[in-house]
Protein backbone atom coordinates (compact mmCIF):
# COMPACT_ATOMS: atom_id res chain seq x y z
CA UNK A 1 0.00 0.00 0.00
CA UNK A 2 3.00 2.54 0.80
CA UNK A 3 4.63 1.88 -2.16
CA UNK A 4 1.91 2.41 -4.32
CA UNK A 5 0.96 5.87 -2.29
CA UNK A 6 4.40 6.66 -2.88
CA UNK A 7 4.02 5.88 -7.09
CA UNK A 8 2.68 8.84 -9.03
CA UNK A 9 -0.83 8.69 -10.01
CA UNK A 10 -2.57 8.43 -13.60
CA UNK A 11 -6.16 8.14 -12.96
CA UNK A 12 -7.52 11.71 -13.80
CA UNK A 13 -10.20 13.24 -11.40
CA UNK A 14 -13.46 14.84 -12.45
CA UNK A 15 -13.45 18.46 -12.79
CA UNK A 16 -15.36 19.11 -10.01
CA UNK A 17 -12.63 17.00 -7.22
CA UNK A 18 -10.08 19.28 -8.77
CA UNK A 19 -11.40 22.20 -8.79
CA UNK A 20 -12.48 20.82 -4.90
CA UNK A 21 -8.88 20.29 -4.58
CA UNK A 22 -7.46 23.77 -4.89
CA UNK A 23 -10.13 25.09 -3.16
CA UNK A 24 -8.85 22.77 -0.21
CA UNK A 25 -5.21 23.76 -0.76
CA UNK A 26 -6.08 27.48 -0.93
CA UNK A 27 -8.22 27.07 2.16
CA UNK A 28 -4.88 24.95 4.11
CA UNK A 29 -2.34 27.68 2.61
CA UNK A 30 -4.51 30.42 4.10
CA UNK A 31 -4.97 28.80 7.37
CA UNK A 32 -0.98 27.87 7.74
CA UNK A 33 -0.76 31.28 7.40
CA UNK A 34 -3.04 32.25 9.96
CA UNK A 35 -1.64 30.06 12.49
CA UNK A 36 1.59 32.02 11.14
CA UNK A 37 0.22 35.26 11.72
CA UNK A 38 -2.68 37.20 12.09
CA UNK A 39 -4.77 34.04 14.31
CA UNK A 40 -1.83 32.33 16.44
CA UNK A 41 -3.42 33.35 19.64
CA UNK A 42 -6.88 32.12 18.48
CA UNK A 43 -5.23 28.71 16.97
CA UNK A 44 -3.64 28.56 20.69
CA UNK A 45 -6.84 28.27 22.33
CA UNK A 46 -7.23 24.96 20.35
CA UNK A 47 -4.02 23.12 21.51
CA UNK A 48 -5.11 20.60 24.13
CA UNK A 49 -3.36 21.05 27.76
CA UNK A 50 -1.92 17.42 28.03
CA UNK A 51 -0.45 17.97 25.06
CA UNK A 52 3.72 17.77 25.90
CA UNK A 53 5.04 20.54 23.72
CA UNK A 54 4.99 24.51 24.20
CA UNK A 55 1.31 25.36 22.37
CA UNK A 56 3.17 28.18 20.76
CA UNK A 57 5.44 25.26 18.69
CA UNK A 58 2.46 23.62 18.08
CA UNK A 59 0.82 26.19 16.52
CA UNK A 60 3.79 27.02 14.52
CA UNK A 61 4.40 23.72 13.69
CA UNK A 62 0.54 22.35 13.01
CA UNK A 63 0.79 26.29 10.34
CA UNK A 64 3.83 24.67 8.48
CA UNK A 65 2.02 21.29 7.81
CA UNK A 66 -1.09 23.48 6.64
CA UNK A 67 1.25 25.26 4.39
CA UNK A 68 2.92 21.91 2.88
CA UNK A 69 0.00 20.44 2.67
CA UNK A 70 -1.83 23.03 1.19
CA UNK A 71 1.11 23.50 -1.06
CA UNK A 72 1.40 19.86 -2.28
CA UNK A 73 -2.35 19.76 -3.22
CA UNK A 74 -1.83 22.34 -5.35
CA UNK A 75 1.72 21.81 -7.14
CA UNK A 76 1.99 18.15 -6.80
CA UNK A 77 -1.51 16.65 -9.19
CA UNK A 78 0.78 13.83 -9.63
CA UNK A 79 0.93 12.70 -5.98
CA UNK A 80 -2.56 13.99 -5.11
CA UNK A 81 -3.36 10.73 -3.71
CA UNK A 82 -0.60 10.41 -0.93
CA UNK A 83 -1.06 13.73 -0.02
CA UNK A 84 -4.81 13.37 -0.12
CA UNK A 85 -4.55 10.40 2.48
CA UNK A 86 -2.11 12.59 4.68
CA UNK A 87 -4.41 16.30 4.55
CA UNK A 88 -7.12 13.46 5.60
CA UNK A 89 -5.06 11.57 8.51
CA UNK A 90 -3.64 15.28 9.72
CA UNK A 91 -7.21 16.22 9.86
CA UNK A 92 -7.92 13.37 12.39
CA UNK A 93 -4.69 14.33 14.30
CA UNK A 94 -5.98 18.03 14.97
CA UNK A 95 -9.73 16.45 16.10
CA UNK A 96 -8.61 16.69 19.82
CA UNK A 97 -7.59 20.07 19.60
CA UNK A 98 -11.44 20.78 18.56
CA UNK A 99 -13.16 18.31 21.01
CA UNK A 100 -10.76 20.50 23.50
CA UNK A 101 -11.79 23.07 22.97
CA UNK A 102 -15.49 22.20 23.18
CA UNK A 103 -14.58 20.13 26.35
CA UNK A 104 -12.95 23.27 27.72
CA UNK A 105 -15.78 26.22 26.89
CA UNK A 106 -12.88 27.94 24.97
CA UNK A 107 -13.94 31.05 22.62
CA UNK A 108 -12.16 31.24 19.69
CA UNK A 109 -13.02 32.08 15.94
CA UNK A 110 -16.29 33.57 17.00
CA UNK A 111 -17.21 29.97 18.38
CA UNK A 112 -18.49 31.17 22.12
CA UNK A 113 -20.81 29.05 23.00
CA UNK A 114 -21.12 25.00 23.13
CA UNK A 115 -23.81 25.15 20.45
CA UNK A 116 -21.73 26.92 18.33
CA UNK A 117 -17.80 24.23 19.12
CA UNK A 118 -20.16 21.60 18.87
CA UNK A 119 -21.47 22.04 15.25
CA UNK A 120 -17.92 22.73 14.32
CA UNK A 121 -17.07 19.14 15.43
CA UNK A 122 -19.79 17.84 12.45
CA UNK A 123 -17.40 19.93 10.10
CA UNK A 124 -14.05 17.84 10.64
CA UNK A 125 -15.25 14.81 9.14
CA UNK A 126 -16.46 16.75 6.25
CA UNK A 127 -13.10 17.42 5.99
CA UNK A 128 -11.93 14.29 6.10
CA UNK A 129 -14.12 13.13 3.61
CA UNK A 130 -13.67 16.54 1.63
CA UNK A 131 -9.68 15.36 1.18
CA UNK A 132 -10.16 11.86 0.69
CA UNK A 133 -12.39 12.46 -2.29
CA UNK A 134 -10.94 15.51 -3.65
CA UNK A 135 -7.81 14.21 -4.17
CA UNK A 136 -9.14 11.05 -6.01
CA UNK A 137 -7.63 9.09 -2.41
CA UNK A 138 -11.04 7.25 -2.11
CA UNK A 139 -11.48 5.92 -5.41
CA UNK A 140 -8.20 4.65 -5.50
CA UNK A 141 -8.34 2.79 -2.40
CA UNK A 142 -11.48 1.48 -3.58
CA UNK A 143 -9.88 0.48 -7.02
CA UNK A 144 -6.93 -1.36 -5.38
CA UNK A 145 -9.38 -3.53 -3.44
CA UNK A 146 -11.46 -4.74 -6.25
CA UNK A 147 -8.19 -5.08 -7.84
CA UNK A 148 -7.10 -7.59 -4.80
CA UNK A 149 -10.04 -9.16 -4.90
CA UNK A 150 -9.88 -10.25 -8.59
CA UNK A 151 -6.26 -11.44 -8.16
Amino acid sequence: MITKLLTPTTKKTSTLQTIFRFLLGLFLLFAGISHLSFARVEFLAQVPRWIPLEPDLVVILSGIVEISLGAALLVLPKYRVLFGWVTASFFIAIFPGNIAQYLNGIDAFGLNSDLTRGIRLLFQPVLVLWALWSSGAWRAWRDSRVKNKKE
